[in-house]
């Protein structure tokens, strides 16, 4: 039997909250000033229009896919050929503008994927004012922030009368297959969470309680070593049943426990012994 396949002990009331101090003291070391020059999210740092906040931020958690160095270097390209003004840059774009976007490639992002991206961004300011304002109309529409809001926001971004290649649509998640859409939930982490040095707080449509993990192959590692999750797989009921976890640690903010299980990969911490439920897992 493969190894990852064994039963997953979870952990019990009085052990998660006896770990609770240790998450706490460790997200709080980890969400620091320093985080946000090595870190995507600085994109975001970078303008005070709020518009141009959403848009650079956008763009750097869809192409959050790798080593953040490279992704930040990516990132920097795209806007500097927008001149370091998103929002006009998307706010103006037509045809004529696609010369500025020659020769891009990140991952499997093409220049003409971009494109179609600048156009779908273009349409959102035109009708909703700001990628807020689409995010606001998806979660009305959905009453809820689980995968129905994910597909009203996707549906919504590309229109009804998108005519771009289908695979343009894979940049951007979808709720329809439950998988994490850990891209998104880490942008929302980004524009919802208040009283963050690294978080920006722009949107109100939500509260920060209401905030779901952006899971990944790394946090959901550690989360499952320390008896936090038990799902197998990396997917929307792995993400609901972890942030139920976290909420018990913290109602009002459970999201900023993906700085404590993403810290511990990126700060080499290593687990103390006595919080490790299943130790078999690696």
């Amino acid at each position: 039997m493969p190894v990852r396949k064994r039963k997953l002990k979870t952990v019990s009331p009085k052990k998660l909250l006896a770990l609770k101090p240790w998450l706490d003291e460790l997200a709080g070391r980890i969400e620091q000033p320093g985080y946000v020059e090595k870190d995507p999210v600085c994109f975001m740092h970078a303008y005070q229009d709020k518009n141009d906040r959403e848009i650079a931020g956008f763009l750097a958690a869809i192409m959050a896919w790798g080593r953040r160095d490279i992704v930040i270097n990516k990132v920097d390209d795209l806007l500097a050929r927008m001149d370091y003004q998103p929002a006009a840059f998307a706010g103006n774009y037509s045809d004529a503008d696609t010369f500025r976007l020659a020769g891009f490639r990140h991952r499997t992002f093409t220049e003409a994927d971009i494109h179609w991206l600048i156009l779908c961004l273009h349409s959102v300011l035109i009708r909703y004012g700001s990628i807020e304002g689409l995010w606001q109309e998806a979660y009305q529409s959905a009453g809820n922030t689980g995968p129905d809001m994910i597909t009203a926001f996707h549906n919504r971004f590309f229109g009804a009368q998108f005519a771009g290649p289908q695979r343009v649509r894979k940049h951007v998640s979808t709720g329809e297959k439950k998988s994490s859409c850990k891209r998104l939930w880490l942008y929302l982490r980004w524009c919802i969470r208040k009283n963050s040095v690294v978080d920006t707080g722009t949107m109100n449509f939500i509260t920060p309680s209401q905030l779901m993990i952006p899971l990944d192959v790394h946090v959901a590692r550690y989360a499952r070593r320390l008896g936090l999750l038990e799902r197998q797989a990396n997917d929307w009921l792995a993400v609901e049943e972890l942030t139920a976890r976290l909420r018990q640690l913290d109602p009002a903010d459970p999201a900023r426990y993906d700085y404590a299980l993403f810290g511990v990969g990126i700060s080499e911490e290593s687990i103390p012994e006595e919080y490790i439920i299943n130790s078999w897992y690696t």
